[in-house]
């Protein structure tokens, strides 16, 4: 495995390290606010990295919602055959070009460097630490006295009696079960045609691993270094924040978002009408009537 991860634990390595050596002359090389920065910053430039897998997911799932009803056609024309219909069904997403896997492609994509930096920064919390990639033995000692609100970034919650550092964990363990789950709930409440969300397996699965996930999270959480916790609720943060933007911004045609859109654009475009208000006239401009002077009545 170490062998297979090598270039890995270079990149993460080397990208952690040079981030910290740009802090250390502000926070100082043993200080916690530089190592946690630095994973902080590994994170920023993996997802800039992973934006054109992102797209690609959005454009796979609205084309798979567009396919929706040809789905549902060829689900119900071949419901007492399997095999049938799943042949049906992949050559439908091979003549539109598109992947039901394609929202798990990030995650996968993230899962190498994930365990990289689970394994460097395990390495960081040995007795004698050991260092990977390109981290000499001083870094290593300098990232093992560095702490995150009191707790080492290398601590586990199982791998520590401290009360601390457990209570730190389990916050961070707790934040990043609950904006997983605050992730996968905006993509479906607000990111989905209700439509799509009826008698759709996919979206039932979809709504199992909505629960599952941070299920998980929270269970194998508790091995997890709190470096790698910070890792995860960082992109946990940003995956949220750039999801909203999408949804917001280009939402899916159908969906409770493209609806709140709808209303916006409608409301901005009836504010930019020009409105036609009644003008006082210019006092130059008025007509002056000449008052005619009375005459005076004869006398008979």
């Amino acid at each position: 495995m170490d062998s297979i991860l090598s270039p890995l634990y270079f990149a993460v390595s080397f990208v952690i390290k040079t981030i910290h050596r740009l802090l250390s002359p502000v926070f100082g090389a043993s200080s916690g606010v530089s190592w946690s920065l630095a994973i902080v910053g590994l994170v920023v430039l993996i997802r800039i990295i992973l934006i054109p897998l992102f797209v690609k997911q959005i454009k796979s799932q609205r084309a798979l919602q567009a396919l929706q009803p040809k789905m549902k056609e060829l689900q119900k024309k071949h419901k007492d055959d399997r095999q049938k219909q799943s042949e049906e069904l992949m050559k439908l997403y091979k003549e539109h070009n598109t992947n039901p896997l394609a929202s798990c492609f990030p995650m996968i994509a993230q899962a190498p460097i994930f365990f990289a930096l689970f394994r460097v920064l395990n390495g960081i919390g040995h007795n004698p630490p050991h260092a990977y990639g390109v981290l000499t033995n001083a870094d290593v000692k300098n990232a093992a006295a560095a702490h995150f609100f009191g707790a080492p970034i290398s601590a586990t919650f199982l791998g520590s009696s401290v009360s601390g550092v457990k209570i730190v964990t389990v916050v961070l363990i707790i934040l990043m079960s609950a904006t997983t789950f605050t992730t996968q709930r905006q993509l479906m409440m607000k990111g989905m045609p209700a439509a799509s969300l009826e008698n759709n397996p996919m979206v039932q699965q979809q709504k199992i691993l909505l629960y599952v996930f941070p299920i998980i999270f929270a269970v194998s959480g508790v091995n997890f270094p709190v470096g790698v916790l910070i890792y995860w609720l960082t992109t946990n943060i940003w995956t949220m924040g750039q999801q909203f933007y999408v949804i917001k911004r280009n939402p899916t045609p159908g969906s409770p978002a493209f609806d709140e859109w709808t209303k916006r654009q409608n409301a901005k475009n009836a504010s930019s009408e020009p409105v036609v208000t009644a003008e006082e006239p210019d006092q130059d401009q008025i007509p002056t009537q000449r008052v005619q002077p009375k005459r005076k009545k004869r006398r008979k």
